[in-house]
């Protein structure tokens, strides 16, 4: 049975050990030509937070580590339990729910054979990519891979991606596999962040 903190929706309860900020340090190493390849070394800062309704916003900041911390790239998203949409759920649009929200045995009895549960993530990129991942989320271990990728006029070619996240001793590991600029899927980037512990606001002494 789920041990859900409380102040989750139970549909979080799978995704719990995300929330919070992220910071740490990675690697990019991807061929863009016969005799181009790519690499350097990034800060990354994640914050996976909820806002009381049974997803989990994303974002995520990186940035070169080289002399003047150039930005490198930034994403947002969503992150949620596959299931079918019906009258717990929000939408569409602006629309409220009209039943109760899913209990912990609602989310239990959508656990797969294997004892993890399917997810979905939404991610969009600020140079006009967009991708939808379907995967499985099993204990403190992500596997999403690209369902579609939708791109405008102006992005660069990106067909696809996969990406794992794990945490381990305590850190958030990922690594991010990427098929692009006529490339098939290969290893892309990866890196370890560690939870950054938010500063209380300071007492009122009066």
């Amino acid at each position: 049975m789920l041990d859900i903190d409380p102040t989750l929706p139970a549909e979080l309860g799978p995704l719990q050990w995300l929330v919070g900020d992220w910071e740490g340090t990675g690697h990019v190493q991807f061929a863009v030509g016969d005799d181009d390849v790519r690499e350097h070394p990034f800060g990354q800062r994640v914050t996976f937070a909820h806002h009381g309704l049974p997803f989990l916003a994303y974002t995520s900041y990186a940035w070169l580590l080289d002399d003047e911390l150039a930005p490198l790239a930034a994403e947002s998203g969503y992150w949620s339990l596959a299931r079918a949409a019906d009258d717990r759920d929000n939408g569409p649009g602006m629309l409220p729910p009209t039943a109760p929200p899913r209990s912990v045995d609602d989310v239990e009895a959508l656990r797969t054979a294997d004892g993890g549960f399917e997810i979905e993530a939404l991610i969009a990129h600020p140079t006009g990519v967009s991708e939808l991942y379907l995967g499985t989320i099993a204990g403190p271990r992500i596997d999403l891979a690209t369902d579609a990728v939708m791109r405008s006029a102006s992005a660069k070619e990106h067909t696809a991606s996969t990406r794992m996240l794990g945490l381990v001793e305590g850190d958030l590991l990922w690594a991010w596999d990427l098929a692009a600029l006529g490339r098939p899927l290969a290893s892309h980037a990866s890196a370890r962040l560690s939870r950054v512990r938010r500063l209380e606001a300071p007492e009122d002494d009066a």
